[in-house]
């Protein structure tokens, strides 16, 4: 009786293991698919492409003069030596314009990047088609005006009837502008073409008011022991616009991460420089060190005062408005500075600084 029983156990027992080894497989086989599932669906920290460095652009930026302050050189200059360019995978060649060659090159496409006058971009286009392009404004007010010696009496532009004004080789919008603001005749004032000659004709008498560029002369002769009152058109009113990064039409079309990379650092650039200006006088000092520190420092604090308004200030350094940009040529136009009307549409674009800011901050890297 006892063999039947073992045999039940027997087969009882086999059974039970059997019917347990199912269960393990199940059961891993469950686990497996627990674990495979979150793998196939998951998303990736990094994808093979986001992994993968950008390709390293060459590009050369030439400033339109020598080696100093002005802003949009300083911003180039702090985003190449704080390593700006690199995090944006460019290498790039900085060279200066001893004239007007930047812009032939830039328009020939032999160099991408180039600083410029927004009254010199409105007169390129117009007079001979050169397709250059301002993708950001740096200078939201213009970078000329006149002095006079503090103690002259000369207090105003009215004080200009009957006096001496120099200008340099052709006589600028601004000057009529300011007289006309004024209820000035030009008739009333004598001008004399003084080129490029130092201060000294101020000082010495020659003439009694000088033409300058804001962020130089004045600081020069006062340096020199001479205080100066300052007339800048747009302190009348006048629509005036300072200096702009540009590059053409073709770069921009085929080459638009690269343009938007190259800004990015050179507005970064500038923005270290505004937090940290003595360090960026510094750096200026590397590529100019035949110059003063104290008048570099000079010049980019003028700059930097030139650079803001309201509406840079809500959207970031660089922002330029259509109605910015048609003031300005209906000014050149009216007193003679631009030979025919040109869309102001076609001399600018946003689109980079647009995306290079988010509520006035600058989007990094």
């Amino acid at each position: 009786m006892r063999r039947p029983r073992l045999t039940v156990t027997r087969l009882s027992l086999v059974a039970a293991l059997l019917a347990a080894a199912a269960l393990l497989l199940v059961a891993c086989g469950e686990e497996k698919e627990e674990e495979a599932t979150p793998a196939a669906t998951a998303p990736k920290a990094t994808s093979a492409v986001e992994a993968t460095p950008r390709e390293v652009k060459k590009v050369t930026f030439m400033a339109g003069f020598k080696p100093q302050a002005n802003l949009p050189f300083v911003g180039v200059y702090v985003a190449q030596e704080k390593g700006f360019f690199k995090e944006q995978s460019l290498d790039v060649d900085i060279q200066h314009s001893d004239g007007s060659q930047h812009v032939q090159l830039l328009a020939a496409g032999k160099i991408q990047f180039a600083t410029g006058d927004a009254a010199q971009v409105l007169r390129r286009r117009a007079e001979t088609g050169i397709p250059i392009v301002a993708i950001a404004l740096i200078g939201q007010t213009g970078q000329q005006g006149w002095v006079a010696l503090a103690d002259s009496g000369i207090d105003a532009p009215a004080d200009w009837m009957g006096k001496t004004v120099g200008f340099r080789n052709t006589i600028p919008p601004d000057f009529y502008a300011i007289l006309k603001a004024n209820g000035v005749d030009p008739n009333t004032v004598k001008t004399v073409n003084v080129g490029y000659q130092p201060p000294t004709l101020l000082l010495e008498g020659k003439v009694d008011v000088y033409p300058v560029f804001l962020s130089n002369e004045p600081d020069t002769i006062r340096r020199q022991g001479k205080e100066v009152t300052v007339f800048q058109a747009a302190d009348y009113g006048v629509p005036t616009l300072g200096l702009t990064y540009m590059s053409n039409e073709d770069f921009i079309a085929s080459n638009p991460d690269v343009v938007e990379r190259f800004l990015k650092a050179a507005l970064r650039g500038i923005q270290y420089a505004i937090d940290n200006p003595e360090e960026a006088v510094e750096i200026v000092l590397q590529y100019a060190p035949q110059e003063e520190a104290e008048h570099q420092r000079f010049m980019l604090d003028t700059e930097i005062g030139g650079a803001y308004n309201r509406v840079t200030t809500e959207n970031g350094l660089g922002w330029q408005t259509e109605e910015q940009w048609q003031a300005l040529a209906d000014t050149l136009l009216e007193f003679g500075a631009l030979e025919k009307a040109v869309d102001v549409n076609g001399a600018f674009s946003n689109e980079f600084v647009e995306r290079i800011y988010t509520n006035g901050q600058l989007i990094w890297p």
